[in-house]
């Protein structure tokens, strides 16, 4: 889909070109932006669609299985639907990890909570929320040691009750990660106003930042929603309004 996008973009003129963004200048009316450090271009405006990452833990085991796309994720909304019927497990303490969960519970038929700490992070409301959840198990103060497989797929995970200093192993087809996010914008902290986490921070109802000509769409300025479709019309925003400010040019 992403090629077919692509070519549709290329038939009405667009110059697409590999290379990654390393530094911005925004701080006159031509906007600058490297690419790899070597290669600069100038232009009147700028659209960030940079996205954000999704957290993991860093087990080797969780990044062999997230590769090979069998069985490790970070977005219950994406990938639920492959686990009905099934049992998973997911780690995080937050308001995201708790409505996750909570959403897999529909779809799955257990769903294992790991959190690591004796509390939770998120609002009382959504504590409670998975708590009364009849197929939600939740286990405080545990640490996820590995996820166990078969090479190809998920089978298992195994934590760690750091109370009982024992390991368990929980039977599981899926492992989730959540974690949080961590927006890809680092590189435009000098110049644009980004909120504590690090997102953009744009004018509500449109794509426009504290910077005249320079434009957000996507998960880089949203933290509630990370969908690929919500991205996309963000992204039709941005193009509408940086159309609109060159017109006014």
């Amino acid at each position: 889909m992403m090629i077919q996008l692509q070519k549709q973009a290329e038939r009405f003129g667009t110059d697409v070109r590999d290379g990654w963004a390393t530094k911005v200048d925004f701080s006159g009316p031509i906007h600058k932006v490297w690419i790899n450090d070597t290669k600069e271009l100038h232009c009147e405006t700028v659209i960030i669609s940079t996205g954000a990452s999704a957290k993991y833990l860093g087990l080797e085991s969780e990044q062999h299985y997230l590769k090979l796309g069998g069985g490790v994720s970070a977005c219950a909304v994406c990938d639920g639907f492959f686990y009905r019927n099934q049992e998973v497990v997911i780690v995080g303490a937050g308001d995201s990890a708790c409505e996750e969960a909570h959403y897999l519970s529909k779809l799955c038929k257990k769903v294992t909570m790991l959190v690591r700490s004796e509390k939770f992070r998120a609002s009382k409301i959504m504590e409670d929320r998975v708590r009364k959840t009849e197929n939600i198990t939740i286990l405080m103060n545990h640490d996820t040691v590995e996820v166990v497989g078969d090479g190809q797929v998920v089978t298992a995970v195994k934590a760690l009750n750091k109370t009982l200093n024992e390991e368990i192993e929980i039977p599981a087809t899926g492992f989730f990660v959540a974690i949080g996010h961590k927006p890809n914008t680092s590189i435009f902290a000098d110049y644009l106003t980004l909120d504590e986490t690090g997102y953009i921070v744009n004018t509500p109802g449109t794509s426009k930042t504290n910077v005249a000509g320079v434009f957000v769409a996507g998960d880089a300025a949203d933290h509630v929603y990370r969908q690929a479709i919500t991205a996309a019309g963000t992204g039709c925003m941005a193009a509408l309004d940086a159309e609109r400010y060159l017109a006014a040019l």
